[in-house]
């Protein structure tokens, strides 16, 4: 492998990395504020862990298309899509768990309501 293609993986392998960090902690930002019952702020936030995780997927087909044919993967490149690919999990997964909150809190305002009468 010559250098350049060595620094353009490792670029690669950097950004998957990154991105899928930034989707997971974006993520985790919205279960956080779906806890604390702001909504909006949650759905902002899953939408920047979108982002994130877009971008990753970039630099995923990067890594498909102009690396995988050429040599067996190491280790840094299957953490790599490792980190990523486990980003999009949880972030699937909080997704759901932010609907289950908005519910919750549907149902605590209609208990309240229900007590005040």
């Amino acid at each position: 492998m010559s250098e350049e293609t060595k620094l353009d993986l490792e670029k690669i392998i950097f950004n998957l990395v990154l991105h899928g960090g930034n989707a997971r902690g974006k993520a985790y930002e919205a279960l956080d504020a779906a806890e604390e019952g702001k909504f909006e702020l949650a759905e902002k936030c899953l939408e920047e862990a979108d982002e994130e995780f877009y971008d990753g997927h970039e630099y995923q087909n990067m890594l498909i298309q102009g690396q995988m044919d050429k040599e067996t993967p190491n280790f840094l490149v299957i953490h790599a899509q490792d980190q990523l690919m486990t980003a999009l999990s949880e972030k699937n997964l909080i997704k759901r768990e932010i609907e289950l909150y908005k519910k919750v809190y549907k149902l605590e305002k209609a208990i309240e309501e229900l007590i005040k009468k």
